[in-house]
């Protein structure tokens, strides 16, 4: 489905200023998710702009000192952390000779490296096909070895592009069938979960926030959890029993990023739809991030796109261990828990957010029974 890079290709990064964003925090994410896709990064280009140039996005002169440095760096990728039109990725390309990725191809490539279950597997590949279709300059008929047969091979004389067209549309067309029905499996499984009254928990938050080592401590599971952008993909769900009477579904779900690309998050709707169906979010927070309060605000605005902002949330100030902040907690003027401050890594703190749960639990319990004091 990708162009694997060998691993420790070298790459050359392109990240421009256009003003409203905090270019450090910009040129930092950039740089892990180029680590994370397994390049090493051999030069880093900035430049300010006001707007990107039409036909190659930098102007051809700074490309012309990207190809100056091509060969010295023995580079053969090109990673942007922008949105490149089709017309300008193929204009570089033909210009460098380089392979070309924007942001949105890259993070779909660390997806496709991360996915492991058949549900995660097929959600990459609706979400590139998507994201290809726009896109098409041949060079797609591998599909056709996939599934051949009637209603694929093109009559005398069509086009390669129409061709490539076709065969795409009938793959995504297939790929929506098998989630739609891998969804209706998810449904049933949830419906099951309600039944048996156990409340339904799920971990947000941005990715790399400690959210699969937070989920791990809760559950002492031994999930995939490592410091990489998207580090865990496939969402992870387990029973937790934190005192009599008080049992919970928690699910570990897929870390959010600036920009997230829409195509992932349409192919990932029916994952997200474990958020939706929560009774409870954890928010989970890199408090030892200068740009937390960003990372807080990108994960509201895609939990407002799946719907699920208006859902009750804890917000958790993890990965205190790296700061002089102490554990504790913080209530709203109704004497909910709604804030605590722990250690996912060592479990410092750990009991305040099982006491937040426990309270929350015990308030819908207590409305069900008819009693809101």
């Amino acid at each position: 489905m990708f162009d694997r890079p060998q691993l420790g290709d070298n790459a050359i990064v392109v990240s421009l200023d256009f003003g409203g964003f905090d270019i450090n925090e910009d040129i930092h994410e950039i740089t892990q998710l180029t680590i994370s896709a397994g390049f090493k990064v051999a030069e880093l280009v900035t430049s300010k702009k006001s707007v990107p140039h039409t036909k190659y996005f930098i102007g051809s002169g700074k490309l012309n000192e990207i190809l100056a440095m091509k060969d010295p760096l023995q580079a053969n990728t090109l990673i942007f952390n922008h949105e490149l039109t089709p017309s300008q990725e193929r204009n570089i390309e033909k210009m460098t000779g380089m392979r070309v990725y924007d942001r949105t191809a890259l993070i779909l490539y660390i997806f496709s490296l991360r996915a492991k279950s058949y549900e995660g597997k097929l959600q990459v590949e609706l979400a590139h096909l998507d994201h290809l279709s726009s896109r098409l300059i041949k060079g797609w008929s591998h599909l056709e070895r996939q599934k051949g047969g009637i209603g694929v091979r093109g009559g005398p004389g069509e086009k390669q592009i129409e061709l490539d067209r076709r065969m795409l549309g009938l793959r995504i067309k297939q790929l929506k069938e098998k989630l739609r029905k891998l969804g209706q499996q998810r449904g049933m499984q949830r419906r099951a979960r309600k039944r048996s009254k156990a409340l339904s928990v799920s971990i947000v938050g941005y990715t790399n926030a400690g959210k699969s080592t937070l989920f791990n401590r809760l559950t002492h599971e031994s999930i995939y959890a490592e410091d990489k952008l998207f580090a865990t993909l496939d969402t992870t769900s387990r029973k937790l029993f934190v005192q009599p009477g008080h049992s919970f579904v928690i699910s570990d779900t897929v870390g959010f990023i600036k920009n997230l690309p829409t195509t992932l998050i349409e192919a990932f709707k029916s994952t997200l739809e474990e958020v939706t169906q929560s009774n409870l979010l954890i928010h989970v927070v890199d408090v030892s991030n200068e740009n937390r309060s960003e990372q807080i605000k990108e994960v509201e605005k895609i939990l407002r796109e799946i719907e699920a902002h208006e859902l009750p949330q804890i917000l958790v100030l993890n990965q205190i261990d790296k700061i002089n902040i102490k554990t504790g907690c913080e209530r709203d003027d109704y004497g909910k828990i709604n804030h605590i401050q722990l250690s996912a890594k060592t479990g410092d703190g750990i009991e305040f957010l099982k006491q937040a749960m426990v309270e929350y639990n015990q308030t819908q319990i207590n409305q069900r029974n008819g009693y809101y004091a």
